[in-house]
C-alpha cells in the first residue's frame, strides 16, 4: 500500500508544480501516517480518505487541493494532545513552500487541514465539503467496519480511563447527531447519513448503557 501511495504523492506534487523531488516529502509523510501511537489515524486511514475525495472529486472546486489537504490532515497526532490539526496545518506549509508550490495552493491546503477540527465548513466551500465528507465517511461504514473503527479509537486512547473516555466520547456523538447534516455532498449524503446516525445513536446508547 505505502509505494502505492508514495506513487501517488509523487504524481500529485509534480502536477500541482513541485519545484523539486517530491519523494522525501511523501517518504516523511507515510512514516509519519505509520508511527506506533496510530491504531486508527493510520496509512489506512490516509488511503480511504484519499479514495473518498476521488470519489467526490467532481464535487470540489480544487480536488489536488483537497487532496493535499487529505494527505497532511492528521500527519501530526498525538492522541494525548490538542493541537495536531494546528500542527499538521504548519507541517503542509513548510513542507509545500520547501517544495515549491503555488502561495495560494499552500494557504488552502493548510485552510483544509484546520477545517478537520471541528468539520464545519461554511455554505459553498466546496473544497471544505468534499474533504469533511472523506474524512466522516468512516461514520457510514457497515456494522463490522464501524466496529473495528470504535475499537480503533478505543486502543489510541489507552491511556484515558473507562470512565473519563466514554464521557468524552459520548459528548462528541452528541454533537455530530445534533448536526442538521453530516455529510454536505449530495453523493455522501445519499451514501453516508442515514447509516452513520444508526451508527452514532447505536454507540451511544451502548456508551450510556
Amino acid at each position: 500500500m505505502t509505494d502505492a501511495l508514495l506513487d501517488r504523492w509523487n504524481e500529485l506534487l509534480r502536477r500541482c508544480g513541485a519545484a523539486v523531488d517530491p519523494e522525501p516529502y511523501g517518504r516523511d509523510l507515510l512514516t509519519r501516517w505509520s508511527e506506533p501511537q496510530r491504531k486508527y489515524h493510520t496509512v489506512e486511514h490516509l488511503a480511504a480518505v484519499l479514495g473518498h475525495v476521488d470519489t467526490l472529486a467532481e464535487r470540489a472546486q480544487d480536488a489536488d487541493a483537497v487532496r493535499l489537504a487529505a494527505w497532511f490532515h492528521d500527519a501530526v497526532y498525538r492522541p494525548d494532545r490538542s493541537e495536531n490539526e494546528e500542527r499538521s496545518a504548519q507541517l503542509a506549509v513548510r513542507a509545500l513552500r520547501e517544495a515549491g508550490l503555488a502561495e495560494d495552493l499552500v494557504a488552502e491546503t493548510a485552510r483544509l487541514v484546520r477545517l478537520t477540527v471541528g468539520h464545519g465548513c461554511e455554505p459553498g466551500d466546496r473544497n471544505g465539503e468534499v474533504l469533511c465528507d472523506a474524512d466522516l465517511a468512516v461514520l457510514g461504514s457497515g456494522p463490522e467496519r464501524y466496529a473495528a473503527y470504535t475499537a480503533a479509537v478505543r486502543e489510541e486512547y489507552a491511556f484515558v480511563p473507562e470512565e473519563a473516555f466514554r464521557a468524552g466520547r459520548a459528548a462528541i456523538l452528541r454533537q455530530l447527531l445534533e448536526l442538521p447534516a453530516l455529510y454536505r455532498t449530495p453523493e455522501a449524503l445519499a451514501r453516508f447519513d442515514a447509516a452513520a446516525r444508526a451508527n452514532l445513536a447505536a454507540e451511544l446508547r451502548s456508551l450510556e448503557s
